[in-house]
Order: structure tokens, then C-alpha cells, then sequence
């Protein structure tokens, strides 16, 4: 990487308004210059892009240019005289000759009527079709990823915090367990169940943080620098509602937009010209065809050297008769290619209503889900307190306490990841009818902090 390169993803990954935290669309916007697959299928619409003027070129003339010089050492030996009426017999010219033949020509072919040439040409454009809708793809699909990779190293960080808090909380309990058995107010009991719960969440610390440590690196992968700090949800997230609650409608906008459907299509239709390619292996050619050329020797058969030069224009036909059922194989296998991609298209179609209908609940249940959940973080916070409360009064155990805080932290914890399931699902769904766009990720980029 160029050292102007390292300097534009440190500032994409260090500016922002919280000091040292990238947002979400810092990320996106380093991973569009840095994602290996994004490159790659950069790569892939260049290379796409060529199919057309390869296609075109098969319908243009074609010129080509050939030279020679040669060397000859001939030996004749005549037999006879060379007659000439009223003269006379000369003498033939008998022995060694060594001389030089020089010459060069130009030929220029134009297809008239070449079926196959034709379908090719249309091929080209179907090729170009299927490559931009595949680019657009994968343009979301690296919006789709990084929001992913994002969220991941996100509920992976609140996972360590939550661990983290619970572990000090039960510290305090196990303290405080301590100190009442030894003012013989509570059993060893109480002491077993704060230390085991303790040991359980100082393992559970461990793993979140080995698994922080991976979400890192996943997402290090993508915009190939470590993110470093990373801006997290507001405490309050927006639910924003569909802007329609009809899923048929949305099924309907996938079918019509859905970039998958669009590859697919193509490459039915592309299997459909192959057909018509392969059946025009029968089809006879006609080409027009002009040539000049020029030759000069500096010996011959009579010891003279010569130099000559030609034009030839002309319409030339071939109709090709048998080539060992060569052509006829490859149509049957263009016939049942064809028939594949259509059952590919078909499962594509599939899989997209699948698609969509699994964003939409969860965009719908999603909202559900986070409402229930914030709803059910303010009862586990009351129970904790109540808990502590009745165990200073002596209605409560120790046990009840560690369970009401095991109770809030696991709460907290799937609120978290139902508001980041939330939110992929929107983008999910948007990719899944095609529409997805930065702007998408930049409305969901206000909801940092």
C-alpha cells in the first residue's frame, strides 16, 4: 500500500467527533478502497466491459498484413534446348542459382452473413448486463458486510462490558456473603453460590474477550487496518416502521429489482443465444474479401529475376457439410445448459422471496422484539432491586439476588442484539429488493454516538 493510501484510511478511520471512534460510514467509506472482494469484482466489471467490443469486432472488417524473404539455393540441370522459330536452339541456363525472394500482401475480410458472429455480438450485451448487475451486487453486499462486521465487533464489545459489570456486581455479593457468614447471619451456602456464579462469569469474560478479539480481526480484514474505537448505539434507538407493512408489495419489488434476479435472467438469456450459436454451426458464411499483393525474385527458372504484383476482390461462400456430429453435440449441450439456467433462475426466484420475507419479519418482529425487550430491562432492573431490598429485610436470598442480576445482564444483552438485528435487517431488505444505497447506511449511521 502506497503511503498516500495509509494516509487517507487513517484519516477515514481517526476524524470524527468522538476522538479516536470511527463510525459507521468512516468504516464503509475505507472499506470501498481497501475490501479484497469489492476489488475483485471491480476487477471482474472492467473485464466484463470488454465483452462488448470483442463481440462488435466479429461484424467489422479484419485486415492483416503478411511478409516473406527467402533465401533459395537451387540446382537445375535441362534437358534439351530452348527453340526459338526461325533463330534457332539456345542453351538453357543449367547449374547453381542463389538469390533472394521478397514479397508481401494485405487481405481484408468482411463478413457479409455470419449467423453465429451476430449472436456472439448480442451475447456481448447480455454479458455486459449480467456484469454491472453483478458490480451492484456486490456494492451492497460490501454495505451489508461492513454494517455486519460492524454490529459484530459492537455486541462482541457489550458482551465484554456486560460480563465485566456482572462480575463486579457478584464480587459484591460474594463480599458481602463473606462478611454475613462470619457474622453468622447467612450459611457457607451463600458463599459457595456467589464464588461458583463469580468463577462462571469470570470464564464468560474470557470468552467474550477472545471472541471481541475475532470480530476485531474480521473486520480488520475488510478495510485492512486495525478500526480501532468504534461508536456504539444511542441509548434510545428510532424503530422506524416500513414505509409499507405489506409484504406482498415488498415481494413484488424483489422480484422486479432484485440484482440476483437480474444476474440470473441474464444468464438464462445468455444460454438461450448459446442455442441459437450452436444451431448456427449449419448456416453456410459469406464474406467479402479483397486482397493485394507484391513479389519480386532476383532469380528464376530461365536465370531471369522478376517482380510482380496482384488485387483480388471477391465474394467467398462456405457451407459447412460434416464435421464428425461436432456440431451437433454442442447443440445438444447449449439445449440442456439452457434448461439448467433456467431452473437457476427459477431457484433464484425462490431464494429471493425467501430472502425478502426473512428481512421483513425481521425488520416488523424486530421492532417487536426490541420494544418487548426494553420493556422487559425495566422489570429486571426492578426485580434486582426489589431482590436486594428483601434480602436486607430477609425475604430474599442471596441466590435471588444473583439471579436477578444474571436475569438484567442477559436481558441487556439480547436488547443489544435484537437493535443490531434490527438494523441489518433494513438493509438486508433493501438489498433484497435492490434499492440499498450509502444513504441507507448513513441513516443508520445518525443512530452512533
Amino acid at each position: 500500500m502506497t503511503t498516500t493510501k495509509y494516509i487517507i484510511l487513517a484519516l477515514a478511520l481517526s476524524i470524527s467527533p468522538v476522538a479516536g471512534a470511527a463510525d459507521l460510514l468512516e468504516i464503509y467509506h475505507a472499506a470501498q478502497s481497501q475490501d479484497a472482494v469489492f476489488a475483485a469484482a471491480q476487477a471482474t466489471q472492467r473485464a466484463g466491459q470488454e465483452k462488448l467490443p470483442q463481440g462488435r469486432s466479429l461484424l467489422l472488417p479484419s485486415v492483416n498484413l503478411n511478409a516473406s524473404s527467402t533465401y533459395n539455393n537451387n540446382w537445375i540441370q535441362y534437358r534439351g534446348a530452348f527453340l526459338i522459330p526461325n533463330v534457332g536452339t539456345l542453351p538453357l541456363p543449367n547449374g547453381a542459382m542463389q538469390f533472394n525472394s521478397n514479397g508481401y500482401g494485405v487481405t481484408l475480410t468482411q463478413p457479409l452473413f455470419r449467423q453465429q458472429n451476430w449472436v456472439v455480438y448480442t451475447e456481448a450485451e447480455l454479458q455486459v448486463t449480467q456484469t454491472d448487475a453483478q458490480f451492484k451486487a456486490a456494492e451492497q453486499n460490501l454495505i451489508v458486510r461492513v454494517a455486519q462486521a460492524y454490529f459484530d465487533v459492537l455486541i462482541a464489545q457489550d458482551s465484554v462490558d456486560l460480563a465485566e459489570a456482572q462480575k463486579n456486581a457478584i464480587s459484591e455479593q460474594l463480599a458481602q456473603a463473606k462478611r454475613n457468614f462470619e457474622v453468622g447471619t447467612a450459611t457457607v451456602t451463600d458463599t459457595y453460590e456467589a464464588q461458583a456464579r463469580y468463577d462462571l462469569t469470570n470464564s464468560q469474560e474470557i470468552a467474550a474477550q477472545s471472541n471481541l478479539e475475532i470480530k476485531k480481526r474480521a473486520l480488520q480484514q475488510i478495510v485492512n487496518a486495525n478500526p480501532g474505537d468504534l461508536r456504539h448505539l444511542g441509548k434510545e434507538l428510532k424503530l422506524d416502521a416500513l414505509q409499507s407493512s405489506n409484504v406482498g408489495k415488498w415481494l413484488d419489488d424483489a422480484q422486479q429489482g432484485s440484482l440476483q434476479i437480474v444476474v440470473a435472467q441474464a444468464g438464462a438469456e445468455l444460454a438461450e443465444k448459446e442455442v441459437a450459436r450452436n444451431r448456427g454451426g449449419h448456416y453456410p458464411t459469406v464474406d467479402l474479401v479483397a486482397s493485394y499483393s507484391q513479389n519480386s525474385a532476383g532469380n528464376g527458372a530461365f536465370g531471369f529475376g522478376s517482380d510482380g504484383h496482384s488485387q483480388a476482390i471477391g465474394v467467398q461462400l462456405n457451407l459447412p457439410l460434416y464435421q464428425g456430429g461436432e456440431v451437433q453435440s454442442k447443440l445438444r449441450e447449449a439445449e440442456a445448459n439452457h434448461d439448467r439456467a433456467k431452473e437457476e433462475l427459477e431457484n433464484t426466484r425462490r431464494n429471493v422471496e425467501l430472502q425478502t420475507r426473512q428481512a421483513y419479519l425481521g425488520v416488523v418482529d424486530g421492532i417487536a422484539q426490541v420494544k418487548a425487550l426494553q420493556q422487559a430491562l425495566k422489570s429486571s432492573e426492578s426485580l434486582l432491586e426489589a431482590s436486594k431490598l428483601g434480602q436486607d429485610v430477609g425475604v430474599r436470598t442471596n441466590l435471588d439476588v444473583l439471579n436477578a442480576q444474571q436475569q438484567l445482564y442477559s436481558t441487556r444483552r439480547d436488547l443489544y442484539q435484537a437493535e443490531y438485528n434490527y438494523l441489518i435487517s433494513q438493509l438486508q431488505l433493501k438489498a433484497a429488493v435492490g434499492t440499498l444505497a450509502e444513504d441507507d447506511l448513513a441513516k443508520i449511521n445518525q443512530a452512533l454516538y
